[in-house]
C-alpha cells in the first residue's frame, strides 16, 4: 500500500514512462508542418538542418538544467514551483497565469484541431465534424486522467510509439525518393534568397517545435526514485527528439528538395504521396493525428498539475487544488483544463492566444532556468543527486541565446511580442486582485 498522504501524488511513472512523456509533449504535430516555414526562411537544405541541429543542440542544454532542478524539487508544478521558490508568488503566479491559463489550454486546442482535422480527411468525414471531434477528443482524454496518472502514462505510451512509427515510416520514404542524389538536397536554393534577420529569426519556430520537454517536470510528484529517473527520462528522451527532427528534415529534403518543402503547406503528405499516392497521404495522416492525440494528452496532464498546484497555493480557486484520494489525480484541475480549452476550440480564437504567448513560454523558460543560480548559490552545501555538466556555461549559454532569439523576434514581429508581454503585464493586477479577494476577512 501507498505510503503518501491521501491528498497527495502517488509516484507511479517508470523511467519509460517518464521518457514516453518527453518524446511525446515535445514531438506533436508541428515537425509534420512546421519545417516548410523554416525552409521559406532560408535559402539552403544545409541552413536547414543547421538551424535544426542549433535547436536541438541548445534545447538539451535547457533539458540538462531542467534535469538538476527537477532532481532538486521533484514536486508536480515544475517551473511554477521553481520560481515561487526562488524568486516569489508573483513571478510565479505570472507564470501559471501565461501558460495553465492561456497557453497550455490554448496549444490543446490548437494541436486537438490538427487531430481532427487529420482524423477526419483520413476516415472521410466532411469539415464540420473538425470542431466536434477536437472537442470530443479532449473530453476523452480527460476522461482517461480522471482515473490517474497510470491510465494516462498507458495511452500516453501508445501514442508516442504510433508517432515514432510515422516518423521511421517518412525517413525511409525520403531516402528511398532520394536515390543516390542526397547532396543535392543540401545545395544552395538560388532562386530563394534570404535576410541573415529571416535566418536568425527561423530559430523561434525551431525552438517551439522542440517544446514541452518541461512537462515532465509538470509530473515530478508522480515519478518514481526521481532524483535518479528525471535525468536519465530528460536526457534520453530529448536525445531522441533530437535525432528525429534532424532525420525527418533530411528525409524532406532528399525527397522534396529544398524549393519543394518551402513550397509546400503539407510536407509530410507531400512526401508520401510521391510514392505511395493518396493512400500513403492517408496513412500519414493517421500518424499525424496519433502525434498530435498524445500531445493533447501530455499538455493537458501536465497543464492539470501546474493549475492544482497553483490552487494549493491559493494563487487559483482552492477547490482546482485538491486531489482525488482515490485515483491521485487533480480531477478538479483536469475538468477546469479542459474545459477552457474546449471553449478555445469552439470558438477558434486559439492561434492568435498562441502566437501571442509563444514568447511568453520560452520567456517562462529563461526565467525558469535562471533559478539554478539561486538553487546553486543558497544551497551551495547541499549535495544535488544530479548537477548539470559545464555549470555554469549551459545554463548561460541557452538563456543568452534564447534571450536573443525572443529579442530578434521582437524586432521582426513586435506586434506578437507585444501582445505576449502585454498578456503577462495583465497578470500583475489579476495577481493584486486575487490575493486581496482569497485573502481571510478579520472579524
Amino acid at each position: 500500500m501507498s505510503t503518501e498522504p491521501a491528498n497527495a501524488y502517488v509516484r507511479r511513472l517508470s523511467t519509460w514512462d517518464a521518457a514516453m512523456i518527453v518524446i511525446g509533449g515535445v514531438i506533436g504535430a508541428g515537425i509534420f508542418r512546421n519545417p516548410a516555414a523554416i525552409a521559406q526562411q532560408t535559402n539552403s537544405g544545409l541552413q536547414v538542418l543547421i538551424l535544426w541541429v542549433i535547436g536541438g543542440l541548445l534545447t538539451l542544454a535547457g533539458v540538462l538544467c531542467y534535469a538538476e532542478l527537477g532532481a532538486r524539487r521533484p514536486q508536480a508544478g515544475g517551473t511554477y514551483v521553481y520560481l515561487r521558490e526562488a524568486f516569489g508568488q508573483l513571478p510565479a503566479f505570472l507564470f501559471g497565469w501565461t501558460m495553465a491559463l492561456i497557453n497550455y489550454p490554448g496549444s490543446v486546442a490548437a494541436v486537438a484541431t490538427i487531430f481532427a482535422d487529420y482524423f477526419c480527411a483520413a476516415t472521410g468525414l466532411p469539415d464540420m465534424w473538425v470542431k466536434p471531434v477536437a472537442a470530443g477528443g479532449i473530453i476523452f482524454i480527460v476522461g482517461i486522467n480522471l482515473f490517474g496518472i497510470r491510465a494516462g502514462a498507458w495511452v500516453q505510451n501508445v501514442f508516442t510509439v504510433l508517432k515514432i512509427a510515422a516518423i521511421v515510416l517518412l525517413v525511409v520514404v525520403g531516402l528511398v525518393l532520394a536515390r543516390g542524389h542526397l547532396g543535392t538536397s543540401l545545395a544552395v536554393d538560388t532562386s530563394h534568397p534570404v535576410s541573415s534577420w529571416a535566418f536568425i529569426g527561423a530559430l523561434l519556430p525551431v525552438l517551439f517545435t522542440y517544446g514541452g520537454f518541461h512537462y515532465l517536470n509538470d509530473l515530478a510528484g508522480e515519478v518514481r526514485n526521481p532524483q535518479r529517473t528525471l535525468p536519465r527520462a530528460l536526457g534520453m528522451g530529448m536525445a531522441g527528439v533530437v535525432i528525429c527532427y534532424v532525420l525527418v528534415n533530411f528525409a524532406y529534403l532528399a525527397g522534396l528538395g529544398h524549393a519543394g518543402l518551402a513550397a509546400s503547406h503539407a510536407p509530410a503528405a507531400d512526401l508520401m504521396r510521391r510514392l505511395f499516392g493518396d493512400t500513403g497521404a492517408t496513412v500519414i495522416a493517421v500518424g499525424i493525428a496519433c502525434s498530435a492525440f498524445g500531445y493533447c494528452n501530455i499538455a493537458i496532464a501536465g497543464g492539470a498539475r501546474v493549475l492544482q498546484t497553483m490552487g494549493a497555493d491559493g494563487m487559483f480557486f482552492r477547490a482546482v487544488g485538491r486531489i482525488d484520494p482515490r485515483t491521485r489525480a487533480p480531477q478538479i484541475a483536469l475538468a477546469a483544463l479542459g474545459t477552457w480549452a474546449i471553449v478555445l476550440t469552439l470558438s477558434g480564437s486559439f492561434n492568435q492566444l498562441l502566437d501571442y504567448t509563444t514568447v511568453g513560454e520560452w520567456l517562462g523558460h529563461v526565467f525558469g532556468i535562471a533559478t539554478l543560480f539561486w538553487y546553486r548559490r543558497h544551497f551551495i552545501d547541499q549535495p544535488s543527486p544530479y548537477r548539470v555538466p559545464f555549470y555554469p556555461l549551459l545554463p548561460l549559454v541557452f538563456v543568452i541565446t534564447v534571450f536573443s532569439v525572443i529579442l530578434a523576434t521582437a524586432i521582426h514581429t513586435p506586434s506578437d511580442a507585444g501582445m505576449s508581454l502585454l498578456i503577462i503585464a495583465l497578470g500583475v493586477p489579476a495577481y493584486y486582485g486575487w490575493r486581496r479577494i482569497s485573502a481571510p476577512r478579520s472579524l
